[in-house]
């Protein structure tokens, strides 16, 4: 992530996040993300989008990656120029089927009378979204938001 050049270090701003599947951290992520952009000075609505994004897809993994059993969700956020990358990764059960879990109204665990919006909302509150997931393995949400555009910045 660093580069030398001279005497100095290029650095971006990054962050690294680690915490167990409890509901309760979900709010701890949204904070944490909001925290971490403000040095971007984000208007009100690319806050809320953003914590919204990130709220869902840590709500996804604890609900859908670790169904009920216990595990760890990492949250990483890194700033270049002005945009922001957020990276949700869990250890869980991973998803079998991506375009059908992107399917508005889709979910997999109906019993818990969830809505299926999780990743249809995260689609229209960022600009760019991928979602890597090995059955068994876990699922890796890399979400990217233009929060400034500077045209200064690469």
């Amino acid at each position: 992530m660093d580069k030398p050049l001279g005497n100095a270090v290029l650095q971006k701003n990054y962050m690294h996040l680690q915490f167990p599947s409890r509901s309760e951290n979900e709010a701890l992520a949204r904070v944490a993300v909001a925290a971490f952009v403000a040095e971007l000075d984000p208007t009100l609505e690319q806050i809320t989008e953003l914590k919204t994004a990130v709220s869902e897809a840590v709500t996804n993994a604890i609900i859908h990656g670790y169904e009920d059993s216990p595990g760890e969700i990492r949250v990483s956020c890194a700033i270049h120029g002005g945009v922001v990358e957020v990276v949700v990764e869990d250890d869980g059960v991973g998803i079998e089927d991506i375009e059908l879990a992107r399917q508005p109204l889709y979910t997999s665990r109906p019993e818990l009378e969830r809505s299926g919006m999780g990743i249809t909302i995260m689609e229209n509150f960022v600009d760019e979204l991928v979602i890597d997931s090995t059955p068994g393995r876990g699922t890796r949400v890399r979400m990217r938001k233009v929060i400034r555009r500077d045209p200064d910045c690469q």
